[in-house]
């Protein structure tokens, strides 16, 4: 990092597993950019795990700037040497950044903006991870796809994790959530087997946690569930002995810790958000039908997955 020299921005104001499928291409950009300063542009509360992004001498991400999906950048952005869209395919995020008058604009080819032009193109249906370290690899900069792991956050896990099957039933659409009902099987059957559960979610799931825990038999201390900021949950992931969940943030914590996980996907392809095929510590299950990732009910494809086939994908992962 170079204080008062070039400066690198990076817009990714996004979700927890945004910024987590964005991790090989900050690296990418540590290492093509090593004496600039480089500021992600993301929601405050990814700070602890942008922190944690290894680059060559150090952090990837010199410091994170809050900012809210497609809000304008703060000042101290503007005019940066760099500014490059690990946001969208534009136009509003290439408009965005624009505003601020970067010297250099890396950025998806948009015919609503001139200055894309020649730029790479989008390619529907390719897998978020390698979207963009392809992004920036037609730009001039190489990325590794595969560079998606993270170390833990220091400090200790919640009490209970250790070793335990950790269930995550919350998703940021239903169209997403598997029942809670069927997450409840799951947890009995882990339980029937000898092993501890804990169920994990944000202040906002703290029901829904709840009413797995509940179903399920488990005691209150279980569900920790808005007890933890995301670098608590990033813990619990790590010291857990595999990860139940859907297609969301957790997931993706759980391919960059190296924790074991069965990922329950509905209307989007594991090809496109799932975990890397060549990581066998992970199993995706699909019913192979898409639709809505947004909609405001749970997918069919969702719900023709059935609890005895978690189960069964659970007795496939490694010990």
């Amino acid at each position: 990092m170079a204080l008062g020299g070039p400066r690198l921005v990076a817009l990714r104001a996004l979700g927890l597993g945004d910024l987590l499928t964005a991790v090989p291409a900050l690296r990418a950009l540590a290492a093509a950019f090593p004496h600039h300063e480089r500021v992600l542009a993301a929601p405050a509360p990814l700070a602890p795990l942008a922190e944690l992004i290894e680059g060559p001498g150090g952090s990837a991400v010199d410091r994170l700037a809050h900012v809210h999906e497609l809000q304008p950048l703060p000042p101290d952005l503007h005019r940066a040497d760099l500014a490059v869209n690990l946001h969208g395919r534009g136009p509003q995020s290439h408009r965005l950044l624009l505003r601020t008058r970067p010297a250099r604009m890396i950025g998806f080819e948009h015919t609503a903006i001139p200055e894309s032009a020649g730029s790479p193109c989008w390619r529907a249906r390719e897998h978020e991870v390698e979207r963009w370290c392809r992004l920036l690899a037609e730009s001039g900069v190489p990325a590794d796809s595969l560079r998606l792991e993270l170390r833990p956050p220091p400090g200790p896990a919640p009490a209970g994790v250790h070793g335990a099957t950790l269930i995550h039933p919350g998703a940021a659409s239903p169209a997403r959530r598997w029942p809670a009902e069927r997450f409840a099987a799951v947890a009995r059957s882990e339980r029937a087997r000898g092993r501890g559960v804990v169920v994990t979610g944000s202040r906002h799931e703290r029901g829904l946690a709840e009413e797995v825990a509940k179903r399920a038999g488990l005691p209150a201390a279980a569900v920790l569930a808005g007890g933890t900021d995301v670098a608590g949950l990033a813990r619990a992931v790590a010291a857990a002995d595999r990860v139940i969940c859907g297609d969301t943030g957790v997931a993706h914590l759980a391919t960059a810790l190296g924790t074991a996980s069965v990922v329950l996907f509905g209307p989007t392809p594991p090809a496109e958000w799932g975990p890397p095929a060549s990581r066998p510590r992970h199993r995706a299950l699909w019913a192979g039908r898409r639709g809505d990732p947004h909609g405001e009910r749970a997918h069919p494809g969702l719900l023709a997955i059935e609890p005895d086939t978690v189960v069964a994908a659970l007795d496939t992962l490694p010990r």
